[in-house]
């Protein structure tokens, strides 16, 4: 059963803008973490943001140009970026933390290149 849902993912040109969505069947709104993991080809997956109750967290790579949100009524995390860099290029994972399980959702390609 695939339980996250990210979509959004595309190609675009250095310093534009795209907004990641994960749509989640599992019940956010009491969830202990939402975040989202970026992976590249040949390096490990890494942090990109999270949001818990009352506060967000960034990795530095992204602080300012990345915002995390939830939407409890519609059960969806959202990533906007903007002014994209080429190392931004990866698949980008949403994942939620509810009780003790962690859930990951398929991943959505984000290419940046001019």
């Amino acid at each position: 059963q695939e339980h996250l849902v990210e979509s959004g993912g595309g190609l675009v040109q250095p310093g534009g803008s795209l907004s990641l969505s994960c749509i989640s069947s599992v019940n956010i709104s009491s969830a202990g973490s939402l975040a989202w993991y970026r992976q590249a080809p040949g390096h490990q997956r890494e942090f990109v943001a999270a949001i818990n109750p009352g506060q967000t967290s960034y990795a530095r790579s992204v602080e300012g140009r990345f915002t995390i949100s939830r939407d409890n009524a519609k059960n969806t995390v959202t990533l906007q970026m903007s002014s994209l860099m080429p190392e931004d290029t990866a698949v980008y994972y949403c994942s939620v933390l509810a009780g003790t399980q962690t859930y990951w959702g398929q991943g959505t390609q984000v290419t940046v290149s001019s």
